[in-house]
């Protein structure tokens, strides 16, 4: 089975660690790209970029004893934004590391592995979930075809769900089934959309945030489950954070962070504290 993950800049409003907008940051600030509806790796608290990312690039930032600021825009210009270097330095926010990208910045150790969900409105027994071989409660591919998915923009649910409608250098799941792949700028917006004049069937997201969402967005009641080609196949990726080709320094500095905390356990500390489950 092959499984293969491989311009006009439009900023939105800009946030720091601090809400220090980047107009005002300093000259050897450490600037990173974010995307900050994904939580609980970065997410607005107010008008304040939040979570795990961040948490991590401040200590990143207290290493090499310069201020963090960070960036909101769309998650699918990230990598082109890091890879020229000159609007930022970094890209932090939850990005799966692949061939492609790799072609275009560098990563760090990867800090967190990750599977693909599928989140439903509940009742709707199309998405009656099975039991993978270790117990994970899932809904499998099958189970997509027909369906209107939305997805996140240029994120790795985008690419599995495009790449199984397509069939290439996929298993084609999806194919001539007349599933549908609907792509918007973040995934809360693909989940509202279950509920708007899209009238999507699901969405495919990242555990994490497809975990928060369904819990967290108000007025629906909604269930996500891991999205498995069989009872043993998983989508699994490793999230890492992405630097400037040839940005040593930083890379060095935040390889250091991340081995310090994946080794003390508190990356997965603070996915639990960004959750609420504290």
């Amino acid at each position: 089975m092959k499984k293969f993950l491989g311009f006009v800049l439009a900023l939105a409003t800009l946030f720091s660690v601090g809400t220090v907008a980047t107009a005002c940051a300093p000259s050897d600030a450490i600037i990173v790209q974010t995307n900050a509806f994904f939580a609980p790796f970065e997410y607005y608290d107010g008008t304040e970029i939040v979570g795990v990312d961040v948490d991590i690039m401040e200590k990143v930032g207290e290493k090499l004893g310069k201020e963090v600021v960070f960036q909101d825009g769309d998650f699918a210009i990230i990598i082109d934004v890091v890879s020229q270097g000159t609007m930022a330095d970094a890209g932090a926010a939850g990005i799966t590391i692949t061939d492609e990208r790799k072609e275009k910045v560098d990563f760090s150790i990867p800090y967190y592995t990750s599977v693909q969900y599928v989140i439903w409105e509940e009742g709707n027994e199309d998405f009656a979930t099975s039991e993978a071989a270790d117990g994970t409660d899932i809904v499998l591919w099958e189970q997509l075809r027909g369906k209107k998915i939305g997805v996140q923009l240029d994120t790795t649910g985008m690419i599995y769900v495009d790449g199984e409608i397509e069939g290439v250098d996929f298993d084609g799941v999806l194919k001539d089934s007349g599933a549908e792949c609907k792509p918007y700028d973040n995934a809360q917006m693909a989940v509202e959309a279950m509920f708007g004049s899209d009238a999507l069937d699901c969405v495919v997201v990242d555990q994490l945030p497809a975990q928060y969402l369904a819990e967290n967005v108000k007025n629906h009641d909604l269930q996500c489950a891991a999205l498995y080609y069989d009872a043993e196949t998983a989508t699994e990726e490793q999230y890492a954070i992405c630097v400037t080709p040839g940005n040593t320094e930083l890379l060095n500095a935040i390889n250091e962070v991340l081995e310090e905390m994946i080794e003390s356990g508190e990356i997965e500390a603070l996915v639990s504290k960004h959750l609420g489950l504290e």
